[in-house]
């Protein structure tokens, strides 16, 4: 099974990237805001689930653990097949789909494209009190940087920019809860300011 991908991304087409690993390109499936993030030629790490169905091995690629475990957990919902689950994580964070199913929120989770009514009430009813490690794991203690950050600075490596100033910059927004576009648009104006 393939838990993690790191490498160059090698082409990004629509929710596909196809991420170089030692001269194997792997294509995974990923959301459309994480299918922007990434730039072609730019290095990629991504936590990745593994699908094995009898006519295909689909991989689907995310910025954080946390989102890999929602959409694992999302997989023995009823009724939630990994297209919809992608979709659930397209359209809420993963602190997000802990909170709608923690408070019992159903309505969030029909806004999301092909959840009807009743799917939305299975998810709130059979993920209650499964999803609590996403809400009480601290990805941000101090000196371990997220999944995102790492994303971030081996983005801005990818552009040409220093490693170490890469590090510098992204450090103080480690903390921030922005996502990983977000982070690296934050970045990239700091370090344009710099130089």
């Amino acid at each position: 099974m393939i838990s993690s991908l790191r490498g160059i991304v090698e082409r990004v087409s629509g929710g596909l990237v196809v991420i170089d690993v030692g001269g194997v390109g792997y294509g995974v499936a990923v959301t459309p805001q994480l299918a922007a993030a990434l730039e072609v030629g730019a290095s990629a790490h991504l936590m990745v689930t593994t699908i094995v169905r009898e006519d295909a091995i689909t991989l689907y690629g995310f910025e954080s653990s946390e989102a890999s475990h929602v959409f694992e957990t999302l997989l023995s919902v009823t009724g939630v097949g990994p297209r919809s689950a992608l979709a659930v994580l397209a359209y809420l964070t993963p602190a997000q789909v802990f909170s709608a199913v923690a408070s019992d929120d159903d309505t969030a989770f029909t806004k999301v494209s092909g959840i009807g009514p009743k799917t939305a009430k299975l998810i709130c009813v059979q993920l209650a009190g499964r999803l609590d490690s996403v809400a009480t794991a601290d990805p941000t203690a101090p000196g371990r940087p997220t999944d995102t950050t790492d994303a971030v600075v081996s983005a801005l490596i990818g552009l040409g920019w220093n490693e170490r100033l890469a590090r510098e910059t992204v450090r103080p927004m480690e903390s921030s809860g922005k996502t990983t576009s977000q982070l690296l648009r934050e970045a990239l104006a700091m370090m344009a300011k710099q130089s």
